[in-house]
Order: C-alpha cells, then structure tokens, then sequence
C-alpha cells in the first residue's frame, strides 16, 4: 500500500500539477483510509462498495462534518480511478458513489473597521512591527493566500510597476496590482526592517521570522491571530478572512466578479462567485436590521393566503 501510495501522491504532483497542501491532504486521508482497511484485514484487491460504505459511517462516526466527509471520498475516487488506470485494479468501486449534499458555507469577512484596527496595530518603532505592517497590508491588497504570502521572493515585488507575481495552486503564474499603501509599507520594510532581520542564507525571501528564516504558516497564524486579540475581534481572524474580505470588499464596491476570480486565482469562476451571495446576504441583514417593516415576521401576524 505504501508503494502504492507514493505512486499515486508522485501522479498527483508531476502529472496533475496538483498544490503540496492538497496533496498532502490527500495523503493524510488515504494513511487514515489503510489503516482502516488493515484493521479490518481487507486486502485493497479485495475491496468492495460495502467496505467502502462501512469506512464512511467509520468516519461519520468520529464526528466528520459533511465537508470533511465530502473531501475524504473525493481522495478515494481519484485514487481508485488511479489504480483502474494502472491496472491494479479491474474495477472502481467509487463509480457510483454520490458526495454527500453540503450546505453553502459563507465566508467570514472583516467590516472596513475592523480592517483599519487590524492594519494599524504594528508597532513601527521596532524591525518585527514594520515586518508585519507591511505583511499585513500586503495579504489584504492583494488577497494572496498564507503559503503564497511566505513563498514570496524579493523578485516577485515590483514596486514602480505597481504589481506582484505570485505563483499559486498548480505552480500557476498570476500578476496582481499593489495599491499605494501596500507599496509604501513594503518599502519601508525593504529600506529599514528587512536588512536586522535576514539570514544571508535566504536572502532571496522577502518575508523572514526573527531569526531571518522563511516564515511557516503556523508562524504568520500565531502573528495575525495575535493582533486581531489586541484589535478586539472577536471573529476568529485567520490569513484566509483577509482573503475573504480582500474579494468581498472589491465586490461591495463594483469590482467585476472575472477580475476578482483573476487576482485570487481561482481556476473556476463558481469558486468566486460564493463572495456575491455574500454580499446578498449582507444586504439581507442591513434590510432586517434597518428597515422599519425588516424585522422578522411571526407566524401569528403572517396573514393566511386567500383561497
């Protein structure tokens, strides 16, 4: 199964082009899937749609939601498809399973505020706060994702071109546009902050920890999570709720929904296309909250249809 494993996680990078987080999603997924099938003494030759059944009640059991529930038979499709391909297998018993019906999930986002509060905490006296002034004002002008913002190189960053170049899911290439506070902030890292905190041996990272080391993600979770406490938002704020804004934000104010799927980087435009229903429902709660007849109704002053 291991060698097996490594195959299909090898296919999934060189052949499919696929990001190191969600291959290693995968890998976590189908480790868990073996063991259950070693548990059970079931050979992979041998298994069957029940087997396959009896794994997802297994995890349904330990409290998966229908999203994670979603994603692990997804990973076993594809690697059962894999093993048809190879011929390991004759047959794909995941051909006609259906993925689990889910619920749109919202996105959170940050008010305009809450943004000001969170990009204003820094503290510029000091190399680490004009680090994260800039780190901060950058992920929210552009909307990058965290393994992108920490990915960044000094080359990627264009200051009189006005742009970035980041390289995202896939190795796919895409350029952003910086806006004038982002640029200001970068540059005053690059000029000042930058040269006390690199290591010599990564100098070609823009963004580096205190021992002038590429930031983890953990590390820039543990950063961000840390001034949104002292901002006082009381919203979980993750890298990812400054995406989320980043796009709400663009489209609130008339932003085109293909020009905002562009700087994300989303290969499908349905993935963006969750930040208008967003928006819908932003518009909802202003109604509910502010109009005079917006609240809402009770059964007993709903009036019954005529017939």
């Amino acid at each position: 199964m291991e060698s097996l494993l490594f195959r299909y996680l090898n296919y999934l990078t060189v052949e499919k082009g696929m990001a190191i987080n969600t291959r290693d999603a995968y890998h976590r997924d189908l480790q868990k899937y073996f063991r259950f099938l070693k548990d059970k003494n079931i050979p992979l030759q041998n298994i069957s749609r029940t087997n396959l059944q009896d794994y997802l009640i297994f995890l349904k059991k330990n409290g998966l939601s229908s999203r994670t529930l979603a994603r692990n038979l997804a990973t076993l499709k594809g690697f059962h498809r894999f093993l048809v391909k190879e011929g390991i297998l004759s047959l794909d018993p995941t051909a006609d399973f259906e993925s689990p019906r889910i619920g749109m999930k919202l996105p959170r986002v940050l008010t305009l505020n809450e943004v000001e509060k969170l990009l204003t905490l820094p503290d510029e006296s000091n190399s680490l706060g004009i680090r994260d002034r800039a780190m901060l004002e950058l992920l929210y002008a552009t909307g990058i994702r965290v393994s992108e913002l920490i990915s960044l190189k000094i080359s990627d960053i264009h200051l009189e071109g006005a742009y970035l170049r980041c390289r995202g899911k896939g190795s796919k290439e895409r350029i952003i546009p910086l806006g004038s506070v982002a640029r200001e902030k970068i540059s005053q890292y690059l000029n000042t902050a930058r040269k006390y905190l690199i290591n010599e041996n990564f100098h070609f990272f823009l963004f580096v920890n205190r021992q002038g080391k590429p930031l983890t993600r953990q590390g820039f979770w543990k950063i961000i999570r840390a001034y949104a406490w002292k901002a006082g938002i009381s919203l979980p704020v993750s890298p990812h709720v400054l995406r989320h804004s980043f796009a709400t934000h663009l489209l609130e104010r008339g932003a085109d929904l293909r020009s905002v799927q562009e700087m994300l980087g989303h290969a499908s435009i349905s993935t963006t296309q969750i930040y208008t229903h967003l928006g819908q429902e932003h518009l909802k709660e202003i109604h509910r909250r502010f109009h005079p007849r917006g609240q809402k109704l009770n059964h007993a002053q709903i009036p019954k249809s005529r017939k």
